[in-house]
């Protein structure tokens, strides 16, 4: 089951957030680069308070700017041959071996061409409220798709998905942490799911945001691949590395499934200006202790606000938060009047409201907003 709902704030509340700011100077660094004429701005104007989309504006790090400048004359050649090289550093970072890795073009690459291969074998089951990009693109592909209800707590309900496979059902697939909600599913509950369903079906787990997490190590399913378990484990280099724009991600998988993953991507996958930076950055150690540091400055800084707004919120381990409110488009709309960009309501989910971390000096807009904007 995914952790309750989070009934205390840590007592740094608002403070330390200027800490947090000052060991990324390589924020204020990318904001002070010159820009072309006529180039059209990429990410937010300044004005705006940018807390949609779960990116970490901390990113990219300074050793991905640097690569990415050096190999930049380099952009006219593929990078077929690199790819292999970036696979490795990642497979010995994660102790696995080199064919049990997928590169994409973001994780959503991976993501899609999994439920492509593995949707013309049977159905795909999931929780109703997840991150539902691989889903919509498996519809068009006629693709079945079958949804069980989340748990009272709004986590993820591992009973309720094991008794939901039939005979068809060819890949169950789950967030973890997941989103929107920043839940973390427990990982021994996780591990005892994956023994009990694998033989059955393919267990897919999407782990964008376990690197935000308290203790990535445990929380992660890829010891379970390790073992040799029908597992699909995605992550991305979008989240704690903040590359979103740059589009690299990956599966870590058994070397069967990798194969199939692979019959699936395009032919081109990962951009050569993501490629360089992904090389340079993934040992980046320093740069992700600071990434998480400030993550975690913001969440605390969002769950301070939710409880002076009088306000509940799940208990997240992402960079995102997932907040209780009287009408979530209402509230969006009237944040959006302030200048600060949230998501508005999911499907059938109207009061409740996603927030990103962001940029610490934007969460503090939205703290600052949002007990005027909820009071009764």
């Amino acid at each position: 089951m995914g952790a309750g709902v989070m009934t205390q704030v840590s007592r740094r509340g608002l403070m330390g957030i200027a800490g947090a700011a000052a060991v990324l100077p390589v924020a204020a660094h990318a904001q002070a680069m010159p820009g072309l004429p006529g180039l059209p701005r990429f990410g937010p104007a300044p004005d705006i308070a940018h807390l949609l989309y779960n990116e970490n504006p901390y990113g990219p790090p300074p050793s991905a700017i640097r690569a990415m400048a050096e190999r930049a004359a380099q952009g006219c050649y593929y990078v077929d041959d690199i790819e292999p090289k970036l696979a490795a550093l990642i497979a010995e970072r994660l102790g696995v071996g080199v064919d049990n890795i997928v590169m994409g073009n973001g994780s959503s690459e991976v993501l899609w061409a999994a439920a492509s291969a593995w949707g013309r074998k049977g159905a795909i089951l999931t929780p109703e409220l997840i991150f539902d990009e691989p889903l919509v693109y498996a519809k068009t592909l006629d693709i079945p798709v079958r949804t069980v209800p989340m748990a009272p707590d709004l986590g993820i309900d591992l009973v309720a998905l094991q008794a939901g496979i039939t005979a068809d059902t060819a890949l169950i697939y789950v967030c973890n942490p997941n989103n929107p909600t920043g839940l973390l599913l427990d990982p021994v509950a996780l591990r005892r799911f994956i023994v009990a369903v694998a033989p059955k079906a393919t267990v897919m787990v999407d782990e964008a945001y376990v690197e935000l997490t308290d203790d990535p190590t445990r929380n992660t399913a890829i010891d379970m691949v390790r073992a040799g378990h029908d597992v699909i484990v995605t992550r991305t280099f979008s989240k704690v590395y903040g590359m979103a724009g740059l589009r690299v991600g990956y599966a870590v998988t058994t070397p069967a499934n990798a194969r199939r993953i692979k019959a699936h991507r395009m032919t081109i996958g990962v951009a050569s200006a993501g490629m360089a930076a992904a090389l340079a950055a993934v040992n980046d150690t320093e740069f992700l202790r600071a990434s998480r540091g400030a993550i975690a400055q913001g969440r605390s800084m969002i769950m301070a606000a939710v409880q002076a707004a009088g306000l509940r919120a799940l208990s997240s381990q992402t960079n995102f938060v997932f907040v209780e409110v009287p009408d979530a488009d209402a509230l969006q709309k009237a944040m959006a009047a302030r200048g600060i960009v949230i998501r508005g309501s999911y499907p059938g989910w109207p009061r409740w409201s996603r927030v990103s971390t962001g940029k610490i000096e934007h969460v503090r807009r939205y703290a600052d907003a949002l007990p005027v904007l909820t009071r009764s």
